[in-house]
C-alpha cells in the first residue's frame, strides 16, 4: 500500500452554532489542510498520483473557502461549520475527483486538528 500526502491552507471566518462560548462569535483561522491518498497500483512512471494533480484539486476546493465567511456559503447554510464539518466537506469534494482519497485533516491551530475518513 502506498500513501501520499499534500498540504495546503486557506484563511476564512466562521462561527459555531448552538455553542456556548467564545467560538459562537465570528472569528477567523488560518487553516492548514492535509489530504492523504492511498492505493496499490502505480502508473507507468511508478506514481500513485502526480503531486501536481493532487495539489490542483485540493487547491480548487480550498479556493471555495478562502477569504470567505464559511457560515454564508450555501454548502454550510444552517449548520455549524466546525473543523470536523469542514474536513468532511473537503474529503467529499476530493473523493469526487480522486478515488484514492483516504483522509483529510484540517488544522485550526498548530496544536488542534480534526480529521475525516471513511472505513474501508
Amino acid at each position: 500500500m502506498h500513501e501520499l500526502k499534500v498540504e495546503s491552507s486557506f484563511s476564512a471566518a466562521h462561527h459555531l452554532l448552538n455553542y456556548d462560548g467564545e467560538c459562537e462569535n465570528q472569528h477567523g483561522h488560518n487553516w492548514r489542510v492535509e489530504a492523504y491518498f492511498r492505493g496499490t497500483e502505480l502508473d507507468k512512471s511508478n506514481l500513485l498520483i502526480d503531486f501536481k494533480v493532487l495539489k490542483k484539486h485540493l487547491n480548487s476546493i480550498l479556493d471555495m473557502l478562502d477569504h470567505k465567511d464559511i457560515n454564508t456559503l450555501a454548502e454550510f447554510k444552517g449548520i455549524s461549520p466546525s473543523s470536523e464539518v469542514i474536513s468532511k466537506f473537503i474529503y467529499k469534494k476530493l473523493k469526487e475527483k480522486i478515488a484514492q482519497t483516504h483522509k483529510v485533516s484540517v488544522w485550526e491551530t498548530e496544536r488542534s486538528c480534526a480529521s475525516y475518513f471513511e472505513e474501508d
